[in-house]
């Protein structure tokens, strides 16, 4: 990728991603760049010595011979000078790369300093280092690329103590706009600060490094460059380089404290319970026992501290099965197994077919010839096709382990850094005229992530291991994510604290005023004269301590309680489980549970999260007849009664080719499918009659095996022939040139002298540009269009197939013009190659179509049409090209027929401006007037939504995007990826789910607010890193729409539970203060006052939370409208709020007031005395909890043995505590209070009749008034369903969706234009080499190795 701005569009090429730089997704060969273009780029005055000059006796000038464990070491005493770090590193910081011979001197960060006119801080992509960047306010903050570190240094104590302790969010490249200017780096900085010694941290917490071990130390890409010795085991230890563990969990023995306290004390109610716990210490302020609060609080933390600690220890377990996991390391002259773990900087690998690479590596040799590999970097960047990697001429010949053990020198790499696409090293090896320094490239490096595919083994030597990986340095740490819901329960906690001041505040004035007015007549309350200011300030402590109460102190341990069992019953459930891979869901992230009920984005991965990543040959049509491999009945021919619209089997078309009209077309229909293509024959030794052919694309791996199925077999290649398998006789087709595939030409051709001597032209490409080339467009060109309208109704992948005869005499002259284009040297080779291969590729006769199925996964069409009827939007971020995504998005239902399609592909910012303004005012003058809005589906290139992410146009292209139904983003990076996330969570305020299957997906997943992670047959790196992993994408369906709606209704339902069951009983105490001369006298004994949430209400609040169910499965996932009241937050508003706690406050005066009028006088017992004091507040107290638990049957949707057990169980633990405690408390010395207390209670008819029947009835009449008139005359749409429910009513509605099925399948056979996706996803890389380099006739040899064809 091209560093800096200063080509193509200057500062608004972001992503680098201009036409001149080649695609984004390379093989990662650098841009060229003189000196001239850097001195400028940097501002480094060229007068000055280059530090990669005048220090290269550091990075490695000297042999290997003196070194510790190194060929003829002298011995134990030998000197390591070479290893020790320089004196001094020069004025520019050791940021320029020392490999001077190498004539590109990147840096070892990542970063360059920002200039003003261009993109800077994306410029490079987002692979960015902040901690090497001189002048920078973290540059020594062992965070990496921790941006919003910046944003709150000067924002205010909780940003810097968030800093401090690293919990700032992580995504450095996310969160500011495309084209801002990171604080504290300007273009004046980028050289007068760089002599500067950094800047020392002060802070405690600077030594330590939340989240990711390891990233507390020095950042390596600061250092200058690495020297790897091979061969030399104690010579790379004393380099000490990070080791190949693996972590992502969220804490460490060290880091588990200070973090949780910090996230705990986030919480509002944590800290009111704190302030309140500390002012209970004081003395004679406290009008209740001083542990009241204390311990109730430790118990909350340390149920919380429990939660967490567990998660976390299920996180560390899928850690260490993955540093666990198997390989070969070169110990001594053979490979030994060891774990991943143990895998050291230096050690030469040994890699297999499917397996993935353990860390970091530099390619040597392979199986295959010239040390060429395939590899599948989707776990990466997402790209589905195989890329080539290939080892330098010099080592690729490395192939026995004798070979390697003897193998001497040493690397000299860069450090590590971010960047995907770029690698920078060089190789000295030792020759026989001394050493040899030789070159590497990003061609060489096999990346942590990516899986060797079609190559039966590599040799490697490691050069970056664990968290120095290229993989995690782009990883960010465990994000700790709040939900909407949390962070309105603290805002709810801040209202009722101001409740609890306003109620302090009416006391303590109540308090001042009876002192005044009425403190003689009150002589016996031994009132001491006191200062009224102070007696003020006082009182106030002392009347939040009494109406402390209010605020739940359990409410957070048992919502979290709540959670964890509604993510094990997620784990649980079995129809989220894939049984053919053993995988259930995990819910990894247990507090963003409710989350689940109110997403209104989803943003998904397309390969390995919609579709299989695997393709099928399914139909094709040749000279106007369709054939299938399954034909459905309704349209089987029987006999040739053919009316035009029936389907042959393939063994149909095997008779029509033996002896029919189109046997010649069938016959050079076959024949371009196995032999106009890219792929090599494999055969093994162990199964000489099996052949496994290495695709780089899937798409002509699936043509070439269908070829196979119908009786043509691909059986070997050579660079100037292929050979072919028909009815046991072999035929060898001469291959003369090859006109390559690129995203322009959307073709391949391929020229032939076939085995009866005639020269032909095979061509196959998009059906738009074969159809364009066609000599005459007759009755069956439009019959095969017909045919591709089909397969493209049916989301199958479609390729026109066409040839031509080429006369000698033309290919004699073609050929003088084509090789004058291959050795073109100015640097439009390929436009030249397009323009020769343009001068053959015409008058074609078109042989037919081949339909492909890109596999879906079972039930994604459904899945999406029912998130979409839910109000859910869907958009789907893939690094596929336009043709696939709009075919796969057509596939799935997420683009139908009826939708018209916006289609944003430019190659500048202002076209891509143009074009965004100019549908947006088509959209809003249509809707202004007044005609009917179209549903819309928007498609934007990863081009141009690099435009569209900049500052000045985002707010546009989110207002478009936002219109459509669906969009889809195709040929966007990871990177784009987070950034299109972040975009609309920045300017909306809905909450997004992202969902994703490889490691490219993980910085959307941890943006989001929700990260979904599919964990199928590849790598888990997503799954790791989200907060669910489920095994397939249907299974988010129920995830969302059932889970998610219980789970959002039944947190709900019990937050606000907990408010009216805390204001019913405390606010008592209040009405209470006026009767008692404002004295803090209190009603009920401190503990059991304490008990009330933590035993005798506690047991409803879970059952509630657990197993409610206000809709039962079936019904939620058969009217998935019903998740938009989850999702609009109707039953968590703040009116929902004041209501249930105006209900409390209501409850509490009937309660208060007729329980005073009951036990007037204090109650005359039959024996003339009165009952007393604790005898009343007892009574209140039972008949408080009473009305309470009947609170909790009344809102409770569905009864079952849990319910019964919870809520009149309830009250029984109250009647076993009471007479228990009440006996045992006294005799040992406290709660003196239930003293010669049972014998009056138990006895009094009035308390058994207030307590357990008149008041509750009183309080909860006018409740079950409101919900039979809320039910039956204002409904909601759940009290519908839930009717539906209750007496099983028969729904007639898949009639009608039968009718509207047939109404879409008339619409698309109305409908002829279609946006046909084409099967070819290879990338734009040559494949000549490949081509040239395989002579597969050749025997492999002893090691399994095939020589080039070209020795």
């Amino acid at each position: 990728m091209a560093q800096g701005g200063s080509r193509g569009h200057g500062g608004n090429d972001l992503l680098g991603l201009d036409d001149n730089a080649g695609p984004y997704y390379n093989s990662g060969q650098r841009a060229p760049a003189n000196d001239d273009d850097l001195l400028n780029e940097y501002d480094i005055d060229d007068t000055e010595t280059r530090v990669s000059t005048s220090r290269d006796a550091f990075v490695g000038g000297n042999s290997t011979a003196g070194l510790p464990g190194g060929p003829s070491r002298p011995g134990p005493q030998a000197s390591v000078e070479s290893l020790q770090p320089p004196t001094m590193l020069g004025q520019a910081g050791r940021n320029y790369s020392q490999t001077s011979d190498l004539n590109n001197y990147q840096r070892y960060s990542d970063v360059d300093d920002n200039r003003s006119d261009a993109g800077g801080y994306y410029a490079m992509g987002g692979n960015i280092d902040e901690d090497n960047v001189p002048g920078l306010p973290l540059n020594n903050k062992s965070k990496h690329r921790s941006r919003n570190s910046i944003l709150s240094l000067g924002g205010g104590m909780i940003g810097r103590v968030k800093n401090t302790l690293g919990m700032g969010p992580e995504y450095s490249e996310m969160d500011l706009p495309l084209t801002e200017t990171p604080a504290g780096r300007g273009h004046a900085q980028s050289v007068g600060t760089e002599s500067l010694p950094p800047r020392k941290r002060t802070t405690p917490g600077s030594k330590f490094k939340f989240g990711i071990p390891g990233r507390g130390k020095v950042d390596p890409s600061t250092l200058g460059p690495r020297i790897i010795h091979l061969n030399n085991p104690p010579a790379n230890a004393t380099s000490k380089y990070a080791d190949n563990h693996v972590s992502t969990t969220k804490y460490n023995i060290a880091t588990f404290l200070p973090k949780f306290l910090f996230e705990q004390f986030s919480k509002y109610a944590n800290l009111f319970f704190l302030f309140t716990a500390i002012l209970q210490q004081i003395p004679n302020l406290s009008p209740t026992n001083r542990w009241t609060t204390v311990v109730p609080l430790g118990i909350v933390l340390l149920v919380s501290a429990a939660k967490e600690i567990i998660e976390d220890n299920r996180r560390r377990s899928q850690d260490a099965q993955l540093n666990r996991s198997p390989t070969r390391v070169l110990r001594g002259s053979r490979f030994e197994d060891v774990k991943w773990i143990d895998v050291h900087v230096g050690d030469i690998l040994r890699v297999e077919s499917e397996e993935s690479f353990p860390a970091d590596i530099v390619l040597l040799a392979s199986s295959e010839p010239e040390g060429l590999c395939y590899i599948e970097t989707a776990n990466l960047d997402g790209e589905t096709n195989l890329k080539i990697k290939q080892g330098i001429p010099e080592t690729c010949n490395l192939v026995s382990s004798a070979e390697l053990g003897r193998l001497g020198g040493r690397l000299r790499s860069e450090q590590p850094n971010s960047s995907l696409y770029t690698y920078e090293a060089t190789l000295t090896m030792q020759t026989g005229g001394g050493e040899k320094e030789l070159p590497l490239q990003p061609d060489q490096l096999l990346l942590r992530g990516a899986t060797l595919r079609n190559t039966p083994w590599i040799h490697g030597v490691v050069v970056f291991t664990g968290h120095e990986t290229k993989l995690m340095r782009n990883a960010t740490a465990t994000p700790i994510k709040r939900t909407a819901v949390e962070r309105t329960v603290n805002m709810q906690i801040l209202m009722l604290g101001g409740v609890l001041v306003a109620l302090s505040v009416i006391s303590s004035v109540g308090d001042l005023v009876i002192r005044n007015t009425s403190g003689d007549k009150l002589w016996y309350l031994l009132y001491p004269s006191i200062n009224g200011a102070q007696l003020f300030f006082s009182d106030i402590f002392t009347y939040w301590i009494l109406y402390s109460n209010l605020v739940p102190i359990s409410l957070f341990v048992t919502v979290e309680i709540i959670k964890y069992y509604q993510a094990f019953l997620i784990s649980s459930d079995l129809d989220i489980y894939w049984d053919k891979t053993d995988t259930p869901a995990n819910c990894r992230t247990s507090s963003l549970v409710e989350e689940l009920g109110q997403v209104e984005y989803i943003f998904s991965d397309k390969t390995g999260t919609l579709t299989c990543n695997q393709m099928d040959f399914r139909q094709c049509s040749i000279g106007g007849i369709q054939y299938a491999e399954e034909v459905p009945e309704d349209r089987k021919i029987i006999g040739e009664d053919d009316t035009g619209t029936g389907i042959y089997d393939f063994k149909g078309m095997e008779k029509h080719r033996r002896g029919g009209e189109n046997a010649a077309q069938i016959h050079h229909f076959n024949t371009l499918l196995s032999t106009c293509h890219t792929v090599i024959p494999e055969i093994k030794a162990d199964k000489p009659g099996v052949i496994k052919y290495q695709a780089a694309s899937p798409d002509e791996g699936a043509l070439v095996e269908g070829a196979v199925l119908l009786g043509y077999k691909f059986v070997a290649r050579k660079p100037r022939s292929v050979t072919i398998e028909l009815e046991g006789q072999r035929y060898e087709y001469e291959l003369l040139a090859v006109c390559e595939f690129n995203s322009t030409r959307k073709r391949m051709s391929t020229i032939f002298r076939c085995p009866d001597g005639k020269i032909r032209c095979y061509c196959k490409g998009a059906d738009t540009v074969i159809l364009e080339r066609l000599g005459v467009r007759d009755d069956i060109v439009e019959k095969t269009l017909l045919h591709l309208e089909e397969y493209a109704a049916e989301g199958l992948r479609t390729l026109c197939l066409a040839m031509r005869e080429v006369p000698e005499s033309e290919f004699r002259e073609w050929w003088d013009v084509y090789n004058t284009a291959q050795t073109t040297v100015s640097g439009n080779r390929a436009e030249e190659l397009d323009k020769a291969a343009e001068l053959i590729e015409h008058d074609f006769t078109l042989l037919g179509a081949t339909a492909i199925e890109d596999k879906l996964q079972d039930g994604v069409p459904d899945t999406i049409h029912t998130l979409q009827t839910a109000g859910i939007k869907v958009w789907v971020l893939t690094g596929d090209r336009q043709e696939t995504a709009i075919n796969i998005g057509m596939s799935c239902k997420l683009i139908s027929e009826d939708m018209t399609l916006l289609i944003i592909n430019e190659e500048n910012a202002s076209a891509t401006r143009a074009n965004i303004e100019k549908k947006l005012e088509a959209i809003r003058s249509q809707h202004a007037g007044g005609i009917e809005m179209e549903t819309l589906a928007l498609v934007i290139d990863g081009k141009s939504l690099t435009y569209a992410l900049e500052k000045d146009l985002e707010k546009q292209f989110l207002d478009l995007a936002v219109m459509c139904k669906a969009v889809i983003c195709c040929r966007v990076s990871p990177l784009q990826k987070a950034l299109v996330v972040k975009l609309v969570k920045r300017h909306l305020k809905a909450i997004l789910l992202a969902i994703g299957d490889g490691a490219n997906d993980v910085s959307m997943i941890q943006a989001a607010h929700i990260g979904i992670g599919i964990s199928g047959v590849e790598g888990l790196q997503a799954a790791r890193s989200a907060d669910v992993s489920i095994a397939q994408f249907r299974f988010l369906r129920k995830l969302l729409l059932v889970h998610g709606s219980w789970s959002y209704q039944r947190i709900s339902k019990v937050i606000l539970y907990f408010y009216y069951k805390n204001t019913a009983l405390f606010i008592t105490q209040f009405w209470y203060s006026f009767q008692n001369a404002f004295s803090g006298q209190v009603i009920y004994e401190s503990w059991t006052l304490s008990f009330f949430n933590v035993i005798f209400t506690a047991l409803p609040s879970f059952v509630i939370g657990i197993f409610d169910q206000f809709v039962n499965a079936r019904l939620l996932d058969r009217y998935p409208q019903l998740y938009q009241l989850s999702q609009k937050g109707v039953f968590f508003q703040t009116h929902n709020f004041w209501s249930w706690v105006g209900n409390g406050f209501y409850h509490s005066v009937l309660l208060y007031f007729f329980s005073e009028l009951i036990w007037r006088n204090d109650g005359i017992l039959s024996d003339g005395t009165v009952a007393g004091h604790w005898v009343w507040g007892t009574a209140l107290y039972t008949a408080g909890l009473v009305t309470v638990l009947g609170k909790a049957a009344l809102i409770t949707n569905v009864w079952t043995k849990y319910h019964v057990i919870a809520i009149p169980g309830s009250l029984g633990i109250w009647f076993i505590f009471l007479p228990l405690y009440a006996t045992v408390a006294p005799r040992l010395g406290f709660s003196t209070e239930y003293a010669g207390l049972l014998s009056i209670l138990l006895t009094s008819p009035t308390f058994w009749l207030m307590g357990c029947m008149v008041l509750p009835a009183l309080c909860l009449t006018r409740d079950f008034a409101w919900k039979y008139a809320k039910r039956m005359y204002y409904p909601q749409s759940y009290h519908h369903v839930q009717e539906i429910q209750k007496y099983n009513i028969q729904d007639y509605r898949p009639r009608m969706e039968q009718f509207q099925k047939a109404i879409r399948k008339v619409r698309q056979v109305q409908r002829m234009r279609k946006q046909r996706g084409y099967a070819f996803s290879q990338t734009d890389e040559s494949q000549a080499r490949v081509l040239q380099a395989y002579d597969t006739t050749k025997e492999r040899g002893r090691y399994g190795e095939m020589t080039s064809s070209r020795r």
